[in-house]
């Protein structure tokens, strides 16, 4: 059970005590903190030094994805480890990177944009040691950069309750702590663009792993953003599609089958008062509506095969 004491004022220190016999400097060693960033010198400038002043055991991991300004630079000069892609692959990538040359049994992921602030891990890693599998921050009202993120943030955080039956307080958050080797499960699900956030918090539900929330406030990110609402839109609009088939593919597609179905019905009761027959788009609808649910039925076998073996732990020696 971690136990967590933070210093007052900018921040002193961040320690941990155990209530079982390990040694604090073991436990603290099994953490890193991943921060993808790309052209983040500013952000980092300040970030970094904050960082190491609470989490000093902590394995501190920064993710370069392609950057020409000089983040590198500034951390190596601030002796913080990085692992460079020799160009942009995205967010998701830098994720993926970090989590697999990452040493630490949790893993903390944080934005290098100074919207994530270091005061908030305690709150978040007492969370954790509730037993969850990953404790996410989840933002509240007016920690968005825009309405338009608010609104579509909140749409998704909905779509993804009800998917799931439970409270999903923020979906899309990059802020959140995770067990190492769970989170590995999935490297292979989540894209490299901005939607992985989405990816493995679904695929933690279905899992049957345990998600918790954590309220937080975040300020404006310094610097400026990699988001391009044009191009990444289509990419948030596909997060729906990927939210139901992620989870419960039955959940998405039978109410789109029924809608198909109840409006044939409607429509071919209306052309039979009016004209005594049955129309082609009657027909149409009626077999949109049968192939819309037959594709949901594969989509949940389908689905069902990407957490195949969730439970299988490393492969014994052969004696």
């Amino acid at each position: 059970m971690f136990i967590l004491l933070l210093g007052c004022g900018p921040c002193v220190a961040l320690s941990f005590a155990l209530s079982v016999s390990i040694d604090k400097r073991c436990l603290l060693s099994s953490v890193t903190i991943i921060l993808p960033a790309r052209n983040e010198a500013k952000a980092l400038s300040a970030l970094l030094p904050e960082l190491k002043r609470c989490m000093p055991l902590a394995e501190i991991l920064v993710v370069d994805d392609g950057s020409n300004d000089q983040s590198v630079a500034l951390c190596q000069d601030a002796h913080i480890q990085v692992h460079s892609h020799p160009y942009p692959k995205g967010n998701g990538a830098a994720i993926k990177s970090g989590a697999r040359v990452a040493t630490g049994n949790v893993l903390i992921f944080m934005d290098a944009d100074g919207q994530h602030r270091v005061e908030d891990i305690p709150a978040l890693l007492k969370k954790f040691d509730e037993g969850y599998d990953m404790v996410v921050g989840a933002r509240q009202s007016g920690s968005h950069a825009g309405m338009h993120r608010a609104v579509a943030n909140d749409f998704f955080s909905r779509l993804a309750s009800w998917m799931v039956m439970q409270t999903v307080d923020d979906l899309t958050s990059g802020f959140r702590i995770v067990r190492a080797d769970k989170f590995r499960k999935f490297l292979y699900l989540l894209p490299n663009g901005f939607s992985y956030p989405t990816t493995i918090t679904m695929s933690f539900f279905r899992a049957g792993y345990s998600v918790g929330y954590v309220p937080i406030h975040t300020p404006r990110r310094i610097g400026k953003s990699h988001i391009r609402p044009l191009r990444d839109g289509v990419r948030f609009l596909l997060i729906i599609i990927k939210i139901g088939t992620l989870y419960s593919p039955q959940k998405l597609f039978l109410p789109i089958s029924a809608g198909f179905l109840v409006t044939g019905l409607v429509y071919y009761f209306y052309t039979f008062l009016v004209s005594g027959r049955f129309t082609n788009m009657s027909a149409l609808l009626f077999i949109s509506a049968i192939f819309t649910f037959l594709i949901g039925i594969v989509s949940e076998q389908v689905s069902a095969l990407h957490y195949k073996g969730m439970d299988d732990g490393p492969e014994k020696p052969k004696a």
